[in-house]
């Protein structure tokens, strides 16, 4: 009976191993991307981000809006996170070297973000961008997504 009960834990030990980076990791650079967003644009980010869903519309929402547009925003952050956990089982140097793949994984978040998801949404965001706001969303990117993500899976990967 013992030896069951270990079993069943050593099989589900890869599960749980993969679940916190993935929620930790996801869910700090959520919280840390849209705290700095409220900073600089103000409490009606989750809105816009249910924009991209809902379209222009969104902005007229109400509370539901507003919670619709966070919840996709931790879906997008934990998404990013799974990316880059899934990626660290194939690329050993991901959870060896977190500072500068995690700055790099943020760059590569934005980018896609900027022109490949902003485009597509129902929004069609598609620029120009002014160069200052280039270069804070990269480094908003590089060190709030990017470095959460990574640190999370180099420590909580074991």
């Amino acid at each position: 009976m013992e030896q069951s009960v270990q079993a069943t834990a050593a099989s589900r030990a890869p599960g749980l191993n993969a679940l916190a980076p993935i929620f930790v990791g996801g869910g700090l650079a959520g919280l840390f991307d849209l705290i700095a967003a409220f900073i600089v644009f103000g409490w009606g980010v989750p809105r816009a981000i249910a924009g991209g869903l809902l379209g222009p519309s969104a902005f007229e929402g109400g509370a539901g809006v507003w919670i619709l547009g966070a919840a996709l925003h931790f879906f997008i952050t934990i998404a990013a996170a799974a990316v880059y956990f899934v990626a660290s089982l194939r690329l050993p140097f991901l959870r060896t070297h977190p500072l500068v793949c995690g700055l790099f994984f943020g760059i590569a978040v934005f980018l896609v973000m900027t022109l490949i998801v902003l485009p597509l949404s129902a929004l069609n965001s598609a620029g120009p961008f002014r160069l200052e706001e280039l270069i804070q969303g990269l480094l908003v990117h590089m060190f709030l997504v990017g470095l959460p993500i990574s640190y999370s899976v180099r420590y909580l990967c074991k």
